[in-house]
């Protein structure tokens, strides 16, 4: 039967564009790329595989052209689209408007080759609401060919850096690395900021703080000061110390240190003071604008403690079931319709006084937006409230931010006033001094009554924040009812955090805002950062991998280039310039710039033992952190001169910052692999041992040398209570102990008590139970551990183990999502596909929508291999590869684009 096909990336979007297109249309997704450049060599068409550049994919000798495979888990999709479009009289190609949606729509072209006669349409919408799905419909467009261009020229550059410079890193730091255009640069911020970190020095600095009283005559009557300055001179503040410790040139200040401090403090106990002057001027704050991308990731991140992935993939989530309009944009403008809207809105919950006589525009302050988009506001022509939604868990806190920031984006200034007051008196030295108190009071608050942004720093104040001062003139006279000295120190700067981090990204204008989510997923992923908290923390290889691309690929890796890039790559997508120019330039160079080939090519010998060497201390020291295959480890001299004759090992979790010399000396005093003697087993008679092992600190036994090769010796990890500074022989001879027999219950099964790789627990035959203490494994008694095992089965191998978490229905296959604790760490599962939890993802943390973001990636993978059975025939597998190798997999993009378009 005819029937008009639309193709869209995912099937949660499919299942609701079809319930809105109803009869006539059949809703099917791609499941994102259906094409890419071959990903392995196996991959790689045998035509190309002996070509100088047929491991890039991309014909660098004839116009940068790329050669494209379908992945072998997208080759039964891709015929179930061709089935689908045989007997379609009408191809609707309804991915997302931006370049990667636009490149898709023209891959699903080239490699559906719908038949003659069936017109083909670009579908584009911004919200899916059965409106917009109907007005897309009925007005199409063609497929935009500069957009297409300029992803090609994305992924071929991507291509061209990572399959050039990572091979050099594998060679000259560790293997298995990854270079990445964006990422590496994204790398180096988090490094360089570690580095300002690691060059930083205190500065302490001293002032007064007192309280005041204005007298029983006025309402708010008692008020805080800060000492301002000495003798018209004023005080050092924070700001005025330099990243040295030092004052900064040509600071005009008085730096107070703890005695005189001190001294002034008490000089001024029987002071009178006087109002010097008080400034008031008004206070206005407009409303913010509505979100982008990164503002959105960037408050998600504050407000609701979602890291950017989860962000947008919640954002996927509320976007494809029609709850908000498009998540990937730079735009801040609204619609007329959605101006109304929120008016409207302003109108029924605030009132006329909040709502502004003319409607509120904004316009994009950043480069190369693309205003064809809206800002990221609640789908429809009238906003439904978060509780009209049905919402729940983050589907329902991250729409709840949307529609506030939306709607109090079209309200009025919030509107105060501002005060200075500063007040003076003489010291008992005759030092003349001066207090400054700074308040503000919202009159009326506007916008804000809907919406406060939140802050990086906890210390800021949010825009909402009061301080009330009580009502003086100059001349009045207050008194002081405490000062007191106040002591300070200045802070390294702040490590980025996901939020701060794409804010630093889109300042220098460096990635799309697009990518910035996969590019934090990616390096956290790999390992060249991890999170301390909230903040991003370089690993040592980071540093090695950057200190390399600094010195032998500086322009690759310079924020400016990487910039520029981004510049080029919109020029493409305007129609101004051309894909195959700008690679040539890029990869072969130009003038008196050197292309990425000949960088590669002209490397020469590079120190790899000098790349992964970093000084602790200063050059002087003789210690070194050196970055090694298995890890950070440091090196130095020894009692006997031996200038690298001391290893040790450095914790995993410990910020390069936080190895000064003084860590380093206490890691030589105590190194992975240093004996403590305890003394002597009183049983065994073995000596006992402490030592700091790669996965923690444990005791062992010393063997004697004459054991017998199989003979092993007793090992145990210490308590979390316990360090190697306090472990005692008594302490580990119980350790020893474990496991421990507790008894035997009545059916003959003996029940010991053991420490495993997740805890403490019991063993009865196959049947474990989990304790809740370390110090049970020494104490339990049979009885204790009888009642536990008379309570109803939770976990074991008798049962199926119960969940650690529950989380919802997956929106695709709408089986229960659970998370569960396997063998290799947890994972999340929908009783058909099982995926790992990644190093960013907890059990505390993992929601339905990350939960699902992990499958859909495990599902585009296809189902897991089994192993062939042994008894398989031979002949069965000759045919079967004989019929996969005549198969044509590759498409050499010879189809113009202009051609694509009118087919």
């Amino acid at each position: 039967m005819a029937h008009k096909l639309v193709i869209v990336e995912s099937p949660a979007k499919a299942r609701t564009i079809g319930g809105y297109l109803g009869q006539g249309y059949v809703v099917e997704s791609s499941i994102g790329h259906i094409r890419d450049l071959p990903q392995s060599a196996a991959d790689t068409p045998a035509k190309i595989k002996d070509k100088p550049w047929g491991r890039l994919g991309v014909d660098v000798d004839n116009g940068f052209e790329p050669y494209y495979v379908v992945p072998r888990d997208k080759k039964s999709h891709i015929s179930k689209l061709k089935t689908l479009l045989k007997d379609a009289d009408e191809l609707y190609l309804a991915t997302d408007e931006d370049r990667e949606g636009e490149a898709i729509a023209w891959h699903l072209l080239d490699e559906l080759k719908p038949k003659k006669g069936v017109p083909v349409h670009r579908m584009v919408f911004h919200e899916i609401t059965k409106p917009a799905i109907l007005a897309a419909v009925e007005s199409p467009r063609q497929i935009n060919d500069d957009l297409v261009e300029a992803q090609e020229a994305r992924r071929i550059l991507d291509r061209l850096y990572g399959y050039e410079v990572s091979p050099v890193l594998w060679k000259k730091v560790m293997s298995g690395l990854s270079a990445g255009r964006v990422q590496s640069v994204a790398t180096r911020l988090v490094v360089d900021k570690e580095r300002e970190r690691m060059a930083f020095r205190v500065a302490s600095y001293w002032d007064l703080e007192g309280t005041f009283d204005a007298g029983s005559k006025h309402e708010q009557r008692m008020f805080p000061a800060k000492l301002y300055s000495v003798d018209a001179v004023r005080v050092a503040r924070g700001s005025d110390f330099g990243q040295d410790g030092q004052l900064k040139a040509g600071a005009n200040v008085v730096h107070l240190d703890r005695a005189r401090a001190e001294a002034l403090a008490e000089g001024l106990a029987d002071t009178t003071y006087d109002v010097r002057s008080v400034e008031s001027k008004p206070y206005k704050r407009s409303p913010y604008a509505p979100f982008r991308t990164t503002t959105l990731q960037q408050e998600a991140g504050r407000k609701l403690g979602m890291s950017a992935s989860v962000a947008m993939s919640v954002a996927q989530r509320l976007y494809e079931n029609g709850f908000i309009t498009y998540m990937r944009t730079d735009s801040t403008t609204l619609s007329d319709a959605a101006v109304g809207a929120a008016r409207a809105q302003v109108q029924e919950l605030y009132g006329a006084e909040y709502l502004p006589d003319s409607p509120r525009v904004y316009a994009s302050k950043v480069k190369n937006a693309q205003e064809a988009h809206e800002a990221i506001r609640p789908a429809g022509d009238s906003f439904r409230t978060p509780a009209q939604t049905g919402l729940t868990g983050d589907q329902f806190r991250l729409y709840e931010l949307i529609w506030m920031r939306t709607v109090a984006s079209q309200m009025k200034d919030a509107v105060g006033q501002s005060v200075t007051i500063r007040l003076g008196g003489a010291a008992a030295s005759g030092e003349d001094v001066v207090f400054s108190a700074s308040g503000r009071v919202i009159t009326f608050h506007g916008f804000l009554k809907a919406y406060v942004e939140g802050t990086d720093d906890a210390a800021d104040a949010k825009d909402d924040a009061q301080t009330r001062l009580p009502n003086l003139d100059e001349g009045d006279a207050v008194s002081a009812a405490t000062v007191s000295a106040s002591g300070h120190e200045t802070k390294p700067p702040a490590r980025y955090t996901e939020a701060t981090l794409i804010k630093e990204l889109e300042e220098r204008e460096i990635g799309r805002p697009s990518t910035y989510a996969s590019i934090i997923g990616t390096i956290l992923n790999r390992g060249y950062v991890y999170k301390k908290g909230t903040a991003l923390v370089p690993a040592w290889l980071a540093f090695s991998v950057t200190r390399l691309l600094e010195e032998h690929f500086p322009r690759q890796i310079s924020y400016e280039f990487t910039a520029e890039m981004e510049d080029v790559l919109d020029e493409i997508a305007a129609g101004r310039k051309t894909r195959s120019e700008e690679l040539a330039e890029f990869y072969f160079g130009s003038g008196d710039v050197d292309g990425l080939k000949k960088l590669v090519d002209g490397l020469g010998d590079i120190d790899a033992r000098e790349l992964a060497t970093f000084p602790i201390g200063g050059p002087d020291s003789g210690i070194n952190l050196r970055v090694g295959r298995y890890g950070p480890y440091l090196e130095g001299p020894d009692d006997d001169g031996n200038p690298t004759g001391k290893r040790a090992n450095v914790p995993d979790d410990l910020p390069p910052d936080e190895l000064t010399l003084e860590k380093a000396t206490e890691l030589f005093a105590n190194p992975a692999g240093e004996e403590i003697e305890l003394g002597v087993h009183p049983d065994t008679g073995l000596h006992v041992v402490a030592k700091n092992g790669r996965f923690g600190p444990y005791v062992t036994e010393v063997l004697p040398d004459d054991a017998p090769k199989s003979a092993k010796p007793r090992t145990g990890s210490l308590f979390k209570s316990m360090t190697l500074d306090t472990v005692s022989l008594e302490d580990a001879v119980k350790l020893l102990s474990l496991p421990r027999v507790v008894g035997v219950a009545e059916d003959g099964e003996e029940i010991t008590a053991q420490n495993g790789r997740y805890g403490p627990y019991l063993k009865k035959g196959t049947d474990s139970r989990s304790l809740t203490a370390e110090d049970q494994l020494l104490t339990i008694t049979l009885d204790e551990a009888l009642k536990i095992y008379a309570q109803p089965k939770q976990r074991g191998r008798a049962a199926a183990a119960a969940p650690l978490k529950e989380l919802g229905n997956d929106p695709v296959s709408g089986q229960p999502v659970v998370v569960k604790a396997g063998r290799f760490g947890e994972y999340v599962t929908d009783g058909e596909y099982n995926a790992t939890l990644r190093k960013e993802d907890t059990v505390e943390s993992i929601t339905i929508e990350r939960a699902a973001e992990l499958l859909e990636e495990r599902r585009a993978k296809g189902p897991a291999k089994k192993a062939a059975k042994k008894g398989a025939k031979k002949t069965a597998k000759k045919a079967t590869t004989k019929k996969a190798a005549a198969k044509k997999t590759t498409a050499k993009k010879t189809t113009t684009k202009a051609a694509a378009k009118k087919s």
